[in-house]
């Protein structure tokens, strides 16, 4: 089965004044499409690092980063954010929901990258909402919402697109067993 994602000699160094601090090296990784795969291990290793990478949020400083055959590292910033929307599901690890923004709207952000108009978007947004987030609380604004609310809207938020590469930073952490188990069957 071809490689939905393919890296080569990845690595990530972070500069912190005169100190390099290496945080990924020389990694290779083939994930075929429609696998599911968990990174593990200890606060400070680089998953949530490596995870950036692959969303194309950050840059490697060396290596190949191939998603589905287009080497996202070598993409400009335009190039990347036009490929990061119509890609990427980003479900971040403390939700980045906009606090001015309802439940509905905050899953309709993406889809504002497209070229859908505004009752198609809204129509999306809900129905991402019924699979996977709060339908109950559309309304509701991201403090009126618990802690597992608001990451079943973020997880909502990443669907709604219907991406090739969802990517997810402990995504069910405020979750509950039952709704955990019910986002990873979704």
């Amino acid at each position: 089965m071809t490689a939905l994602i393919r890296l080569r000699g990845l690595e990530k160094t972070y500069q912190r004044g005169g100190q390099r601090i290496p945080v990924l090296q020389g990694i290779d990784l083939d994930v075929p499409a429609g696998d599911f795969i968990a990174l593990m291990g200890p606060s400070g290793s680089g998953k949530s690092t490596l995870l950036n990478l692959l969303a194309g949020i950050d840059q490697p400083s060396a290596g190949t980063i191939e998603i589905g055959g287009i080497d996202i590292a070598t993409l400009g910033e335009g190039r990347l954010a036009d490929w990061r929307a119509a890609n990427i599901g980003f479900i971040f690890q403390f939700y980045n929901l906009m606090p001015v923004l309802s439940a509905q709207e905050n899953v309709e952000l993406p889809l504002l990258l497209t070229d859908l108009s505004a009752a198609p978007r809204r129509d999306h947004a809900l129905a991402a909402l019924r699979l996977g987030g709060p339908a109950d609380r559309v309304d509701h604004y991201p403090n009126e919402l618990s802690g597992g609310q608001q990451q079943r809207v973020a997880i909502a938020r990443a669907l709604v697109t219907d991406p090739t590469l969802i990517v997810a930073d402990e995504p069910t952490g405020n979750l509950d067993e039952r709704a955990t188990r019910g986002v990873f069957q979704l």
